[in-house]
């Protein structure tokens, strides 16, 4: 029988990523001790962390295999993944990689100036023909901490139609669940998780304490010396 709902965070990342020195044991953890059914994720084009987390995931919680991926015009998140899609391909092409493996699609704090944002790479016209193509749009990104990113957001995800998520963007297992999405439904597979947001999701938001934050550039130094960078996008002919 299908769980009458779901408590889920669709943006986590784990020491799979280059700025995270959370391991995936430890991110599966906190989120089934923070109540969460359903965690992705979804470190920077990989999905070696969500593997790993998935087999350690306590009883109670699903892992959704999942990667943040750098495109040329900024992030998309992916989940129910089966391969790493590469960096460095276009938004339309990744969304395509995607849905070929029968994943589902967002688009991650798409007003933060600070981050590789989509907006960056994308006229506000275009901008919302894109999220009209995507399954949800990060409404809420706990790790904006300065203006007003989340209620354009917000506003993208109304003006295309699309469900709006809260997510935790957690790159600490501090940070974990610190903002997530219920869900009438079952999430644990692509049908069921869309089907699911298509019901309408409630937010549940919260933010990310600015002195957890400084935690990512230590991360980023420790990780650079034990050899694990942002991977390399693909090359073009």
């Amino acid at each position: 029988m299908a769980p009458a709902g779901a408590f889920i965070d669709l943006h986590c990342h784990t020491s799979a990523s280059f700025d995270s020195l959370a391991s995936p044991r430890a991110v599966a953890a906190a989120a089934a001790r923070r109540g969460l059914t359903h965690l992705a994720i979804t470190d920077h084009d990989t999905i070696e962390g969500a593997l790993e987390a998935r087999d350690a995931a306590p009883a109670g919680l699903t892992v959704l295999v999942g990667e943040e991926i750098r495109t040329r015009d900024g992030d998309l998140i992916a989940v129910f993944l089966s391969e790493a899609v590469p960096p460095g391909l276009s938004a339309a092409e990744s969304i395509a990689a995607i849905r070929e493996q029968g994943g589902l699609v967002g688009i991650p704090h798409p007003f933060d100036r600070f981050r590789g944002s989509i907006s960056k790479g994308e006229a506000i016209r275009s901008l919302e023909a894109l999220a009209a193509s995507v399954d949800w749009v990060e409404s809420w990104n706990a790790r904006l901490m300065f203006g007003d990113g989340n209620a354009r957001a917000s506003e993208l995800a109304l003006a295309a139609g699309v469900p709006g998520v809260a997510v935790s963007d957690a790159h600490t297992t501090l940070e974990v669940g610190v903002a997530s999405t219920l869900l009438q439904g079952d999430a644990s597979t692509p049908e069921g998780l869309r089907s699911a947001l298509a019901a309408g999701p409630i937010l549940a938001v919260g933010r990310a304490s600015f002195y957890v934050r400084l935690v990512t550039p230590v991360a980023k130094v420790v990780q650079r010396l034990r050899g694990r960078r942002r991977v390399r996008p693909v090359s073009r002919p």
